[in-house]
């Protein structure tokens, strides 16, 4: 009986270490897509599924919220076209409380991001997971944006 108690607390903790591992993996994953957007580097394709769900979530003058859906090329080609203003306006995210959790579908990073020269606060959440060679993937991405330009392309 104690050697069965000795395995199974050995077994839930080697667990838990997997978790914490992997919990490691995806921030360390998000940190290089922060420093990889905010130096506007060729490499953020790299850190998407080709399948991805991307959505831009408008908020609205009035504070309301329209989510805007597209598919993973659409958005690399919008994002290509505004890395260019971006740099020359030196344009860049913060971010804060940033948390990992655990779903079934791999981890959801979720946290606050400020654009340059804003004081307000916009959410975002990024599904990752991990893929078959080992590297993780965003797979899901919500972000907020005031940006009312991206109402044109709601459906």
């Amino acid at each position: 009986m104690k050697k069965l108690i000795i395995f199974f607390t050995l077994f839930i903790l080697s667990g838990i270490q997997v978790l914490a591992d992997e919990t490691a993996d995806v921030k360390a994953f998000f940190n290089k897509y922060v420093n990889a957007a905010n130096t506007y580097s060729q490499t953020i394709p790299d850190f998407y599924s080709p399948n991805a769900k991307i959505i831009r979530q408008v908020v609205k003058p009035d504070g309301s919220l329209v989510n805007v859906n597209t598919d993973t090329a659409t958005y690399m080609k919008q994002l290509k076209l505004g890395q260019a203003t971006a740099k020359l306006r030196k344009y860049k995210n913060t971010y804060r409380n940033v948390s990992v959790t655990k779903v079934s579908n791999g981890y959801k990073i979720s946290a606050e991001r400020q654009p340059t020269g804003e004081t307000y606060w916009l959410k975002i959440y990024q599904i990752v997971q991990k893929q078959p060679n080992g590297q993780w993937k965003v797979i899901e991405e919500l972000m907020q944006t005031k940006e009312q330009i991206f109402l044109k392309y709601a459906k």
